[in-house]
């Protein structure tokens, strides 16, 4: 997982998302779909249109990180509402990497 304080904010943007965009895109997308400033620290998450990859944007001080992870099998549960964004703990990110249902903990 990425090294990050237990008080960074974590946003992640309901919806899909167009998984060919590189740094520049998503902090675009960050700016516009978030209205969030993407140097602030905080972490961002896109997941692509099948659900199986998501990639992270992330400011560690000195400049954007971006990740991405791809499931072998199933998919990221992400969770749908009207505003657009869902604001997690590093808990519940850490299970949404791993696969598993926040709201039902068990491996999909």
């Amino acid at each position: 997982m990425i090294p990050q304080p237990t008080s960074t904010r974590i946003f992640l943007a309901c919806g899909v998302n167009n998984m060919r965009k590189g740094f520049d895109g998503l902090a675009v997308l960050v700016k516009q779909l978030l209205r969030e400033k993407p140097h602030s620290g905080a972490l961002f998450a896109f997941r692509s249109k099948r659900g199986g990859l998501i990639k992270l944007l992330w400011f560690d001080g000195q400049g954007l990180c971006l990740f991405s992870k791809r499931m072998d099998r199933g998919r990221f549960v992400w969770p749908v509402t009207a505003t657009g964004t869902v604001t997690l703990t590093s808990a519940q990110v850490s299970m949404l990497l791993e696969g598993v249902d926040r709201r039902r903990p068990e491996r999909t």
